[in-house]
């Protein structure tokens, strides 16, 4: 895509529009899972391809933990918002630069968004929802030496920063089965994701193609003679 001088404005209302539209779609959709949906709860969206798979998780994108305790959370919580407010100042610098072209300028806006949209599960949820105790990640598990188990023994901490992050979305589309490694009939990708996890797969995929063709370019040679 070529680099095309857009106003500072136009850039901004872009940028705007693009972070506003995915937290919008985002928290919409996962406040309407948590509301119509039991936990684990399934239901097949698109047969044979995608599902409705209601889960909450205490750490990274795609339904990856990062660690049950008070600390981890709080740990992971400040490494996202200190990311978002780098993210963001680096965002203004974009948009009142002239070196960027436009797809640049969106796929920071997807990354953006999309950490934004999952930071706000963490900050807010644990105020504006109950804790539901049929998750099990809401309860910490102890360890029991003599039988060799894990067991539920109290329910997690509550509070800013502390909340799950819902996760509904599940590719069902399976390796064939005469794939190769074990792979045959295994789920291509299994992760539980969100849209704002989707939303930074497709910033940092921008980024990917962007670099890509940018990789291996050589600069111009200044061939204008030197004066003696």
């Amino acid at each position: 895509m070529p680099k095309v001088n857009y106003s500072t404005t136009k850039k901004s209302i872009l940028v705007v529009g693009i972070i506003l539209m995915i937290l919008v779609i985002d928290q919409v959709f996962k406040i309407w899972i948590k509301q119509h949906f039991n936990p684990y709860e399934t239901r097949p969206l698109i047969k044979g391809f995608l599902e409705l798979h209601f889960i909450e998780n205490r750490g990274m994108a795609f339904g990856t933990e990062f660690g049950a305790g008070i600390w981890a959370k709080y740990a992971l919580s400040t490494f996202r918002l200190l990311a978002i407010i780098g993210i963001g100042y680096y965002v203004r610098k974009v948009v009142i630069s002239s070196q960027h072209n436009l797809l640049f300028l969106i796929a920071i806006a997807l990354v953006f968004a999309g950490a934004t949209g999952n930071l706000i599960d963490g900050m807010f949820y644990d105020f504006w929802f109950d804790l539901d105790e049929r998750f099990r990640t809401n309860w910490i598990m102890e360890y029991n030496a003599d039988n060799d188990v894990y067991f539920p023994d109290k329910l997690r901490e509550t509070g800013f920063m502390l909340g799950s992050v819902v996760d509904m979305l599940r590719f069902t589309i399976t390796w064939p089965q005469k794939m190769p490694f074990g792979l045959g009939g295994e789920e291509i990708f299994p992760p539980i994701w969100n849209i704002a996890d989707f939303s930074i797969s497709c910033g940092v995929g921008l980024l990917l193609l962007k670099y890509r063709k940018n990789f291996g370019q050589k600069k111009p040679v200044d061939k204008t003679p030197v004066s003696s």
